[in-house]
């Protein structure tokens, strides 16, 4: 539950960042800082193993550039965009995102559970991402904002994919050491030529809040989580998430909630159990 929470909070630093420093600033700063504050802790046994780092250097090095510098870059860039509600919704549909590209990369069987509860999922998707208005001229195109979330969301299932497949010789803090190396690697040329966004004082804590709160302490709660409570039974918090999201947003940020929220975010979770439910058949 606190790594939902502190996930909740990163949601509205990626909303209350946008305007305030470019995307590529954000996402490099807050790896460099997540990268930093590790070192002490993890970088001896990362050199120890060494030899395993440079034998699974190009996987380590793709695991990183998915989720530290796409997943993140492009969540901060859709920020820009579309409302910290619509953000939440859609990143709670990665447990789903996971499951169909499981069943792609693992050429496993799609079963009726899963078509149907991706279907009931994008169904909420359209709705949301149309604001439901699909049927009035000029509201039918989707939001570039909610386009790259998806792109975001999609890019980070990956990343859990890969993981569990390659299942890397080293310890979770060593990977998660090594990745962020490699992902703030990928975000180096974007930051470089970005135009200049140096840390403020306005906007530093939000850095702070995403290199320490979001990067480290979520992570090491999620990890902690599972292992006590099982992976099945700790997707289940993620649902939490939209909900966390939505009143967070309406209470600090004064996002106005609407219908089409309800119905799209409804439908969205609604295919979230139900592929859960299947799963754990």
């Amino acid at each position: 539950m606190l790594a939902v929470l502190l996930w909740t909070g990163n949601t509205l630093v990626t909303k209350a960042a946008a305007g305030l420093i470019a995307p590529a600033a954000i996402a490099f700063y807050r790896w460099l800082g997540a990268g930093l504050v590790l070192t002490p802790f993890v970088a001896r046994a990362v050199w120890q193993q060494r030899a395993v780092v440079r034998a699974y250097w190009p996987k380590l090095a793709l695991l990183g550039a998915l989720s530290m510098a796409a997943y993140q870059g492009l969540a901060y860039e859709a920020a820009r965009t579309t409302s910290v509600v619509n953000m939440g919704i859609i990143v709670a549909l990665m447990p789903l995102f996971s499951s169909l590209l499981s069943a792609g990369l693992a050429h496993e069987s799609l079963t009726a559970n899963r078509v149907g509860s991706a279907l009931l999922s994008l169904a909420g998707l359209v709705v949301l991402t149309t604001h439901g208005q699909w049927d009035t001229p000029g509201n039918g195109a989707l939001h570039r904002g909610d386009v790259l979330m998806v792109l975001a969301v999609g890019s980070n299932a990956l990343y859990g994919v890969l993981l569990r497949r390659w299942a890397l010789p080293l310890s979770t803090w060593q990977q998660l050491y090594v990745q962020v190396g490699f992902g703030t690697l990928v975000l180096l040329p974007f930051w470089l030529l970005a135009p200049a966004s140096p840390l403020t004082m306005r906007n530093a804590p939000l850095v702070g809040y995403a290199a320490l709160a979001a990067s480290i302490g979520a992570p090491y709660c999620w990890i902690r989580g599972v292992k006590v409570l099982g992976p099945a039974r700790a997707s289940l918090f993620m649902n939490l998430l939209p909900v966390l999201v939505a009143l967070s947003a309406w209470v600090l940020l004064q996002e106005p909630l609407h219908l089409f929220h309800a119905v799209g975010g409804g439908l969205a979770l609604a295919g979230v159990w139900w592929g859960n439910a299947a799963a754990a058949k």
